[in-house]
């Protein structure tokens, strides 16, 4: 599939926004579906509906089928070791506090440490937080440098003795930074520290393998990967599944339930309570299917292209000013203007039919140590073109005269 025909994938580019063709540059927050997605969870719901591991009758076993094919191709994509590694969640966030809660209750203690950084979407702290406040463990951040980056160098200043898990983002939702997460895991294993990493944001732009990375826990959301809302994904080395409690009890989740006692179902069954996303995991395996087609390095390539040319373009711009130049930067370009706040640029862009965010992106930490309120956020998705960047410029322009 060419690059330049991916957005006739899309269906929603062929509606106007306020009379204006859209220019989508939001997809940090969420990106857009592609026609396949969308098809197959009509079809799945009009043709082929069932729940899933539980009855014998034929839609059953075939839905049941389907879910798992889902399950060996995130295995395949990610390049885990083990199919049964790969849990559904309802999303990244419920990924990283099931880590939490579960290695929370088992492992840590009053005086332990977990160690962040100033990067962490709230997705990523407020788990953790509540460790702080129903077992008294500690929060340490790895500092942000100039650049907007965090390095290997401040992740080793903030391990101590009392360090029990490392937490961090694989690339910035506000800076863009991509942190060389494979070198922190291989320090904190070096110490016997077990490693999430945050892969929201890395998981449609990067290339991801689990066995280079070796790191403990991964999580994803499958919304940010051209694919349904509802449905996120936790990598966990199965080593890990074994040993930690299951998070939430119901059913398909159990081995055996009687008066005296529980056992608890094999893997992932363990970390699976309940009735699933079925149609959206599904659907998922369309997603998988249409960033195999394109393919990650013609995605790389093709956004690093976008970045390097938006960022040429905002620096030239008067009065922009870019927030963060870290060395090995993602599809982010976060960034204010003189006089204007970020919730007036966005409402103005919008009316061009352009799309950004604008607030602190579930990053009041970051935003706090760079003494903003809010920031201005466009963000690239594969469906984008240099084109909607010039449109992106052109109502930058547009909004400076408004405030003149």
């Amino acid at each position: 599939m060419k690059i330049e025909d991916i957005k006739k994938e899309f269906p929603i580019f062929n509606n106007k926004v306020q009379n204006n063709d859209l220019v989508y540059l939001d997809s940090a927050n969420s990106s857009q579906k592609p026609l396949v997605v969308i098809d197959r969870i009509y079809d799945f719901y009009t043709k082929e509906f069932s729940n899933v591991g539980r009855s014998v009758h034929y839609l059953a076993v075939a839905a049941t089928n389907l879910y798992e094919n889902t399950r060996t191709s995130v295995q395949k994509y990610i390049n885990a070791k083990d199919k049964n590694e790969i849990v559904f969640t309802k999303g990244a966030t419920e990924a990283i506090n099931l880590v939490a809660s579960t290695f929370g209750q088992k492992y840590l203690k009053e005086g332990d440490e977990i160690l962040l950084t100033e990067l962490e979407h709230h997705s990523n702290y407020v788990p953790w937080h509540y460790l702080r406040k129903s077992k008294g463990i500690k929060i340490q951040f790895a500092d942000v440098n100039e650049n907007g980056e965090v390095t290997l160098e401040s992740i080793e200043k903030k391990i101590t003795q009392k360090t029990k898990i490392i937490a961090i983002t694989h690339l910035s939702n506000v800076t863009g930074a991509i942190l060389p997460v494979k070198e922190i895991t291989k320090l904190a294993h070096s110490k016997g520290i077990p490693v999430l990493i945050d892969g929201c944001q890395s998981a449609p732009h990067l290339k991801l393998d689990m066995q280079d990375l070796d790191c403990d826990f991964y999580a994803i959301s499958c919304h940010k990967m051209y694919g349904p809302t509802g449905l996120g994904i936790l990598y966990a080395k199965k080593k890990w599944l074994e040993e930690l409690p299951p998070y939430q009890g119901g059913g398909g989740m159990i081995g055996e339930v009687k008066k005296e006692g529980i056992t608890y179902g094999d893997l992932p069954n363990k970390f699976e309570a309940g009735t699933m996303a079925t149609a959206q995991v599904i659907a998922f395996n369309e997603s998988i299917k249409f960033l195999n087609k394109i393919g990650i390095d013609n995605i790389v390539k093709h956004e690093n292209e976008l970045m390097e040319y938006g960022q040429e373009l905002l620096r030239k711009n008067n009065s922009v000013k870019l927030i963060g130049n870290p060395k090995n930067k993602g599809a982010v370009l976060s960034f204010t203007i003189d006089g204007i706040h970020p919730h007036d640029i966005a409402t103005i862009l919008d009316e061009d039919g352009v799309a950004i965010r604008a607030g602190h992106h579930c990053c009041q930490i970051l935003h706090e140590k760079l003494d903003l309120v809010a920031t201005a956020r466009a963000s690239l998705g594969v469906y984008n073109t240099k084109e909607d960047l010039d449109q992106l410029n052109l109502s930058i322009n547009k909004c400076k005269k408004i405030f003149e």
